[in-house]
């Protein structure tokens, strides 16, 4: 019934740690996004798929981007290059900026790149965080950034509280275009369970641990295994670039290792619905930084990470 409904790629864009992992997982109503407080943690662009409109009417099919910043590495490189593409690919672009630092330098360099990079199709503005300053800098905040681009539309949200969400959501299903939804009805992700299940993995690691390591490891599904009684088993690796740093992932008596999987399994079933039995392994490769096998896990091209 194409006359009746509704169906588009939405692309969410901004600094990292804007909030659009926490927006997106609010949209779809589950969790297929990783959040953590650190920046630079959604590497692919993961994409969940929320029901709107007044009567369901319109399917949203969310692009979550990795965060767009100035590349040093070849992974930064292939993040910010799958980040515009997301952007480039969308029907409505809807860009995230966190009220209280306003409009930063890396605000302004996607500012200068937007037009061009969304072939200048609709962009919608939504401020997030925004219990976090008083009314007259909100205001200021929007107006500016009007000035600076014309947004279709702009909205004022805290995406962890679920402020002004609704209205959002509801104008994405009225925007995008009128036409046969483009997945089944029950699903929420298009993200096979091997990557989500490896997402989750990381995320847990990336709480556990500090300084730069997180960037510097990868985890991936090595094997799913379904058995008869209903529950699963998943072998997943974490790849990591150096001898030492494999024993901070394991840390003492191989505590960190053991609180990382019951985190990650406790999750899965949680999200599954059913008994998983998780093991991970810790592995070195020292260049998996430069290893095309390891973008293509990750959903990202590594012809993209080229200087």
């Amino acid at each position: 019934m194409t006359d009746t409904t509704r169906a588009g790629f939405v692309a969410l864009i901004g600094e990292p740690n804007a909030g659009k992992s926490t927006l997106l997982n609010r949209m779809v109503g589950a969790k297929v996004s990783i959040v953590t407080h650190k920046v630079q943690t959604t590497r692919s662009r993961i994409r969940g798929i929320a029901i709107g409109g007044e009567s369901g009417e319109a399917q949203l099919v969310f692009i979550d981007t990795p965060g767009l910043f100035k590349p040093r590495r070849r992974l930064d490189r292939a993040m910010v290059a799958a980040a515009w593409t997301g952007a480039g690919d969308a029907d409505i672009v809807v860009l995230m900026i966190e009220a209280h630092r306003g409009i930063s330098e890396g605000v302004k360099a996607i500012l200068a790149s937007l037009e061009e990079r969304t072939g200048g199709g609709k962009v919608a503005l939504a401020i997030n965080k925004i219990d976090k300053v008083k009314t007259e800098a909100l205001l200021a905040l929007t107006s500016e950034m009007n000035e600076r681009y014309p947004f279709a539309e702009t909205f004022m949200i805290s995406a962890e509280r679920g402020h002004g969400v609704k209205a959002l959501k509801t104008w994405l299903a009225g925007e995008v275009p009128a036409g046969p939804w483009l997945y089944p009805e029950d699903q929420i992700a298009d993200l096979p369970m091997r990557n989500i299940a490896a997402e989750i993995t990381r995320e847990k690691l990336t709480l556990r641990l500090h300084q730069e390591l997180p960037y510097e490891l990868t985890v991936e599904t090595e094997n799913w295994e379904e058995r008869p009684d209903g529950s699963c088993r998943i072998d997943q690796v974490v790849y990591v670039a150096r001898d030492g740093h494999k024993g901070i992932v394991l840390g003492k008596k191989g505590e960190t290792a053991k609180a990382v999987n019951t985190a990650a399994r406790l999750e899965l079933e949680e999200f599954l619905g059913r008994r998983v039995h998780l093991f991970v392994q810790i592995k070195v490769r020292k260049n998996w930084l430069e290893e095309k096998e390891r973008y293509s896990e990750m959903g990202l091209e590594f012809k993209d990470g080229n200087a």
